[in-house]
């Protein structure tokens, strides 16, 4: 049967993921800088595994059956309680919801928020599983340059204007300000504000997605943009993945009770509720302090793991090759000489050379650089971070 000829005219807007086709290649003779995950030895295993026998033990009906769409009430006061404490995020429970990963609330913002032809503005490059879920809802992508201080604000403003007088219909700008995926990059504190000023100016929503705050590596003051907000308008996005375990694909949505409501009817028909039994066990996280507790030494660790990647791109990669020096979070972003397409890069250097990465080109909203990579440091060990960049600048030489 030919299915094809079945198939909504949405489908032609998805794409695989190049990281999810990427992992299928990591191998044990492969060193992958691909996929954003964490060092399992982060993973609090002995406090999980008591957690789990409480939970089984103490409320095994309530975490076993099916729950609230909306998330398990006293994780959403939890939640309220770590966001004012680790981001000074004043919020209460009604104003959480809680998610299957921070990628269902990337879903639920194409549901409920994206028309065929309206624009998302989002930082050029960005989260590009982000752009991967909007895609087929088909908006107008428009992206905002970079610097080493973040989205240039001064021109996400003209941009903003050209928009509007052209009658376009502006849905939200799209920012991870802190650590940003893919660059490292943060937003300083006057360009936060400066945003916020312009969503208040145009009446725009914010989505704010921040997973790596949490592994900030030098002394930077900046807050959320969230905790700035005195109009609702900012969506603030978060995650246990990186700060518990991805495994348990647990997430949140901190926003006015509006949007809460919408997503919730939105969740309603795609999976009815998250996990009950996660949501518990990562209620008694919080409650019993195991997140807080291991959050320094994954920092720590994270830190040496970026030292050690910046260290061996200094004494392997020749000349042309440039860097970011991440600020935080999971990633190192590095170009080629503009004539290597590191799509074709990557080919040989997993065939030859057997290191992995992430090519750039998915990141941009038009694909248009095609000589920039995603590096990973904080899943490989130190002694495969030294010995892939070693492999990795062989590769980009012969190239």
């Amino acid at each position: 049967m030919d299915i094809g000829k079945l198939l909504a005219e949405r489908t032609k807007y998805m794409t695989a993921s190049e990281i999810r086709e990427l992992l299928k290649w990591a191998t044990v003779d492969v060193i992958s800088f691909g996929g954003g995950m964490p060092d399992p030895s982060t993973f609090p295993v002995e406090d999980i595994q008591k957690i789990v026998n409480y939970v089984l033990e103490a409320y095994p009906h309530k975490a076993l059956q099916y729950g609230s769409t909306e998330g398990v009430y006293e994780l959403r006061q939890e939640i309220a309680k770590f966001s004012e404490e680790h981001h000074g995020i004043k919020t209460k429970a009604e104003n959480v919801l809680v998610t299957v990963g921070s990628q269902e609330a990337l879903e639920l913002l194409g549901r409920v928020f994206i028309n065929p032809g309206d624009v998302v503005i989002t930082e050029n490059p960005t989260y590009l599983a982000a752009l991967q879920a909007w895609r087929v809802y088909q908006p107008k992508l428009v992206g905002i340059p970079m610097d080493e201080h973040g989205m240039i604000v001064e021109l996400l403003e003209d941009k903003v204007r050209e928009l509007l007088a052209r009658g376009e219909r502006i849905k939200f700008i799209y920012t991870i300000p802190t650590a940003q995926n893919p660059t490292g990059i943060t937003m300083t504190q006057d360009r936060r504000k400066y945003l916020l000023e312009v969503a208040e100016r145009y009446d725009l929503l914010i989505v704010e997605d921040d997973p790596y705050s949490y592994f900030l590596f030098e002394p930077i003051q900046v807050a959320p943009i969230k905790a700035l907000d005195k109009s609702d308008r900012v969506i603030y996005l978060s995650t246990a993945s990186k700060i518990f375990a991805p495994g348990f694909r647990l997430g949140w949505v901190v926003a006015s009770e509006e949007v809460i409501k919408w997503f919730y009817l939105a969740k309603q028909s795609l999976n009815l509720n998250t996990s009950n039994f996660v949501q518990y066990i990562f209620l008694e996280g919080l409650r019993r302090g195991v997140v807080t507790k291991n959050l320094p030494r994954v920092k720590e660790l994270y830190k040496r793991k970026r030292d050690a990647m910046l260290a061996a791109l200094e004494t392997y990669m020749p000349e042309g090759v440039r860097w970011t020096r991440p600020s935080g979070g999971m990633f190192v972003w590095a170009t080629v000489p503009p004539q290597i397409d590191t799509r074709e890069l990557l080919r040989k250097a997993v065939t030859q050379y057997k290191v992995a990465f992430i090519p750039g080109h998915g990141f941009f909203v038009d694909e248009s650089v095609k000589n920039a990579m995603r590096l990973n440091f904080t899943y490989p060990s130190f002694e495969q971070i030294n010995e892939g960049i070693r492999r990795l600048a062989l590769a980009i030489k012969e190239a």
